[in-house]
């Protein structure tokens, strides 16, 4: 018996020999898969052609886009400012950016494992939502003041996304133990808040948290707007995150928390030690399919007054000058929503690989 008898094969030899016996493992297979494969390599020819090859990048050449067929890229070589930074003042667009770098390397660093305690974890959201704040705000560090109705861009998409992920994580988990409690009134309790905002459009609830409450609280208690949109964001997120969690709890057997009574350990250590981490491995499926949607319905802001990068897109082909191309904006943006999506796709395949190896 020789090594590679007893090795296993590479991933990519497995998905090679699958996808050659799927393919082309009939005549039938083999003109299906020709077809397909030819249709698929002209549709890319044709993109390519009009997004690369006859394509116009230069502001400068704008008049040419009324010459050529293919993709007008200088919409996006004289707007781009407007698209990533929104309404943010023009010649402050540094401190929205380097906000912008705070909060995606404070998720980057978080995604390590290292840095996965509770006193870590807090040290650095606290770090770096301090400096988002600092530098979008300005006037604690003596920069131009800038209010929250000013920011808009890329940097105010990561922002509510954070915002909502890390704040609605913890409420999700409560409600899901509330939900869980021995006590009827704080299970009603947790059962009518998921159930009610469950309910309701995500598009209400922000809808509600902007104009309706304001109508209802004294002026020293409305608070700001984005705090409020970002608190109901967070609880249309816990809402459902609960029930992700509720589905992580029951497939965990009733005899392991006996088995930790029975050896005397507390509630919550059978909670935290145990229990827990059995639950984020159930859930982490459907968590990260939260997360994704979570940082695409961030677009919806816009209803409500902010301008996050949809929003900011569509201003960036407002005017009749720029009115033709909206196609280019939208492929740009939509390019960058794909980066984020797919990254946290990607982190999100990485950690049901590590939670699969530390099962075995």
């Amino acid at each position: 018996m020789t090594v590679t008898d007893i090795a296993p094969p590479g991933r990519f030899s497995e998905i090679r020999k699958r996808f050659v016996k799927t393919g082309f493992g009939s005549p039938l297979a083999i003109v299906i898969s020709v077809l397909v494969f030819t249709l698929l390599a002209y549709i890319v020819y044709q993109f390519l052609d009009w997004a690369v090859f006859r394509a116009v990048w230069s502001k400068e050449d704008v008049e040419l886009c009324g010459d050529h067929s293919g993709a007008c890229w200088s919409v996006i070589d004289a707007r781009h400012r407007l698209i990533l930074f929104g309404t943010y003042p023009f010649e402050e667009h540094w401190r929205s950016t380097l906000a912008a770098i705070a909060i995606v390397v404070t998720v980057l660093v978080s995604c390590l494992p290292a840095m996965w305690r509770a006193a870590r974890l807090s040290l650095l959201w606290i770090a770096g939502f301090a400096a988002y704040y600092l530098l979008m705000e300005g006037s604690l560090l003596g920069l131009a003041q800038v209010t929250t109705d000013g920011w808009g861009g890329l940097s105010l998409t990561l922002f509510l996304f954070a915002s909502v992920v890390l704040l609605g994580m913890p409420m999700g988990l409560g409600l899901a133990l509330m939900r869980r409690s021995a006590m009827p009134v704080v299970r009603w309790f947790a059962l009518a808040i998921i159930d009610t905002v469950r309910s309701l459009p995500l598009v209400t609830t922000l809808f509600t948290a902007a104009v309706v409450v304001p109508l209802f609280l004294p002026g020293w208690l409305e608070g700001d707007k984005i705090w409020r949109v970002i608190l109901a964001f967070a609880l249309f997120f816990a809402a459902y995150q609960a029930e992700v969690f509720r589905g992580g709890f029951q497939a965990i057997p009733k005899g392991q928390f006996e088995a930790g009574r029975a050896l005397g350990i507390s509630y919550w250590s059978i909670l935290g030690r145990i229990v827990l981490p059995q639950v984020f491995r159930h859930a982490l499926p459907s968590t990260i399919n939260m997360v994704v949607v979570t940082f695409k319905e961030t677009a919806i802001v816009t209803i409500i007054g902010f301008f996050d990068i949809l929003a900011s897109g569509k201003t960036a082909f407002g005017t009749a000058e720029w009115a033709p191309y909206y196609i280019e904006v939208f492929l740009f943006v939509a390019a960058i929503y794909w980066v984020f999506i797919f990254s946290l796709g990607q982190y999100g395949e990485y950690l049901k690989g590590r939670m699969a190896i530390s099962e075995h």
